[in-house]
């Protein structure tokens, strides 16, 4: 009963955290129908979609105490040594990439404004760096909990995250305009852009 109610709360908070998470990366859109409030409340609703974020890691806790009973082995059938080796591998420069996203973005992290101009830093280089270490976070605790069933789940955060960013930047567009168009000509949304002879 603990390992079905469990299943059902994480997938109630992936679905309320992308919820609330797309609806925070449109403050310009927002703007349009209800004033520069709009900002204020992306705000609030990237603080409400960063709770369930959290929550979805005690879901994978609990998930390795009480599993599903499915054909699935509950670990991996090598030496955990090997698992965890390649989650470290995994986990440094996703962090890295995360951390430097959150340094080089400042506020607008959380707190979007209007007044704020394009980042600087690692967005020079690559338009999203934040979901780029984000998205491998679930997978490495996974594969720390040595779950094969959770790192099948992980995969769902990778289509998911290509969707908000794909969102932010519908709302990038709206806000800085052929700014952001040209921006985007320069920069890969996650790996950074060749460069060709013209450039």
């Amino acid at each position: 009963m603990i390992a079905e109610l469990n299943i059902v709360l994480l997938l109630a908070f992936v679905l309320i955290m992308s919820y609330f998470y797309v609806k925070s990366v449109g403050p310009a859109a927002l703007e349009q129908e209800i004033g520069e409030v709009a900002y204020k409340k992306c705000e609030q609703y990237r603080v409400i979609a960063s709770i369930p974020f959290y929550l979805i890691v005690l879901n994978y806790l609990v998930y390795f105490l009480y599993p599903l009973s499915i054909p699935l082995p509950r670990h991996f059938p090598w030496d955990y040594n090997l698992t965890a080796t390649a989650a470290t591998a995994i986990l440094i420069p996703s962090l890295y990439l995360m951390l430097r996203g959150v340094k080089d973005a400042g506020r607008e992290t959380i707190s979007p404004r209007k007044e704020h101009s394009l980042y600087g830093g690692i967005y020079e280089t690559i338009r999203h760096p934040q979901a780029l270490g984000e998205v491998w976070l679930y997978l490495v605790i996974a594969l720390f909990l040595n779950s094969p069933f959770l790192t099948l789940f992980s995969l769902i955060f990778f289509p998911l995250f290509y969707y908000f960013s794909l969102k932010e930047e519908d709302d990038l567009v709206i806000r800085y305009g052929q700014t952001y168009v040209d921006y985007k000509e320069k920069t890969g949304m996650f790996l950074p852009k060749r460069k060709t002879e013209t450039d």
